[in-house]
């Protein structure tokens, strides 16, 4: 069975190259350039609605563990890429919409760490209320000078486990 890819994020210009589209925009810059010839999902959806296109295109539980999401993650730092397989949705409402639709948590997760560090490398999360302001604000000069090397993990992440399988991605992936 094919593998199948989506990028999270926003419709429109408007939400291009913030936080919350990072899902999104990587899968759009990446997607030519990955092995196997997966089946790119275009979520023409707002994020928390990524469910309903996403169960369109997975027929089956059984498909689903040849789904890959890509999305953003507040709870890992800027800079960091983990893969995942089975687990819940850490509070993120497209991934939950996706668990909602398919009936299942079994698909792979590339998850993409935004949120900023301190000098000693704990998070710095936003305050609950300023979380949506947050998220869907764009990358700082700096920030994005990181995402440039974030994006090839997130290439060569894609592309050990398109052409390897998930153990061996998951393995290079999350111990960097």
């Amino acid at each position: 069975m094919q593998w199948m890819l989506a990028g999270l994020g926003n419709p429109g210009q408007e939400y291009t190259g913030s936080r919350h589209n990072v899902g999104r925009d990587f899968l759009h810059a990446l997607a030519n350039d990955l092995p196997g010839k997966p089946k790119i999902l275009d979520l023409d959806v707002y994020m928390n609605h990524s469910g309903g296109p996403i169960k369109k295109a997975v027929p089956s539980p059984k498909a689903a563990e040849r789904l890959v999401v890509v999305h953003d993650d507040l709870d890992l730092p800027l800079g960091s890429v983990k893969l995942s397989f089975g687990s819940g949705s850490g509070g993120h409402r497209g991934v939950e919409s996706i668990i909602k639709a398919l009936k299942t948590r079994d698909f792979v997760r590339v998850r993409v760490g935004i949120c900023p560090t301190t000098p000693g490398g704990k998070l710095k999360k936003p305050d609950a209320k300023k979380v949506v302001d947050f998220v869907l604000g764009q990358f700082k000069p700096a920030e994005r000078d990181k995402l440039k090397k974030v994006k090839k993990t997130v290439k060569e992440a894609l592309a050990l486990l398109l052409a390897d399988g998930l153990a061996p991605a998951m393995t290079a992936t999350n111990t960097r």
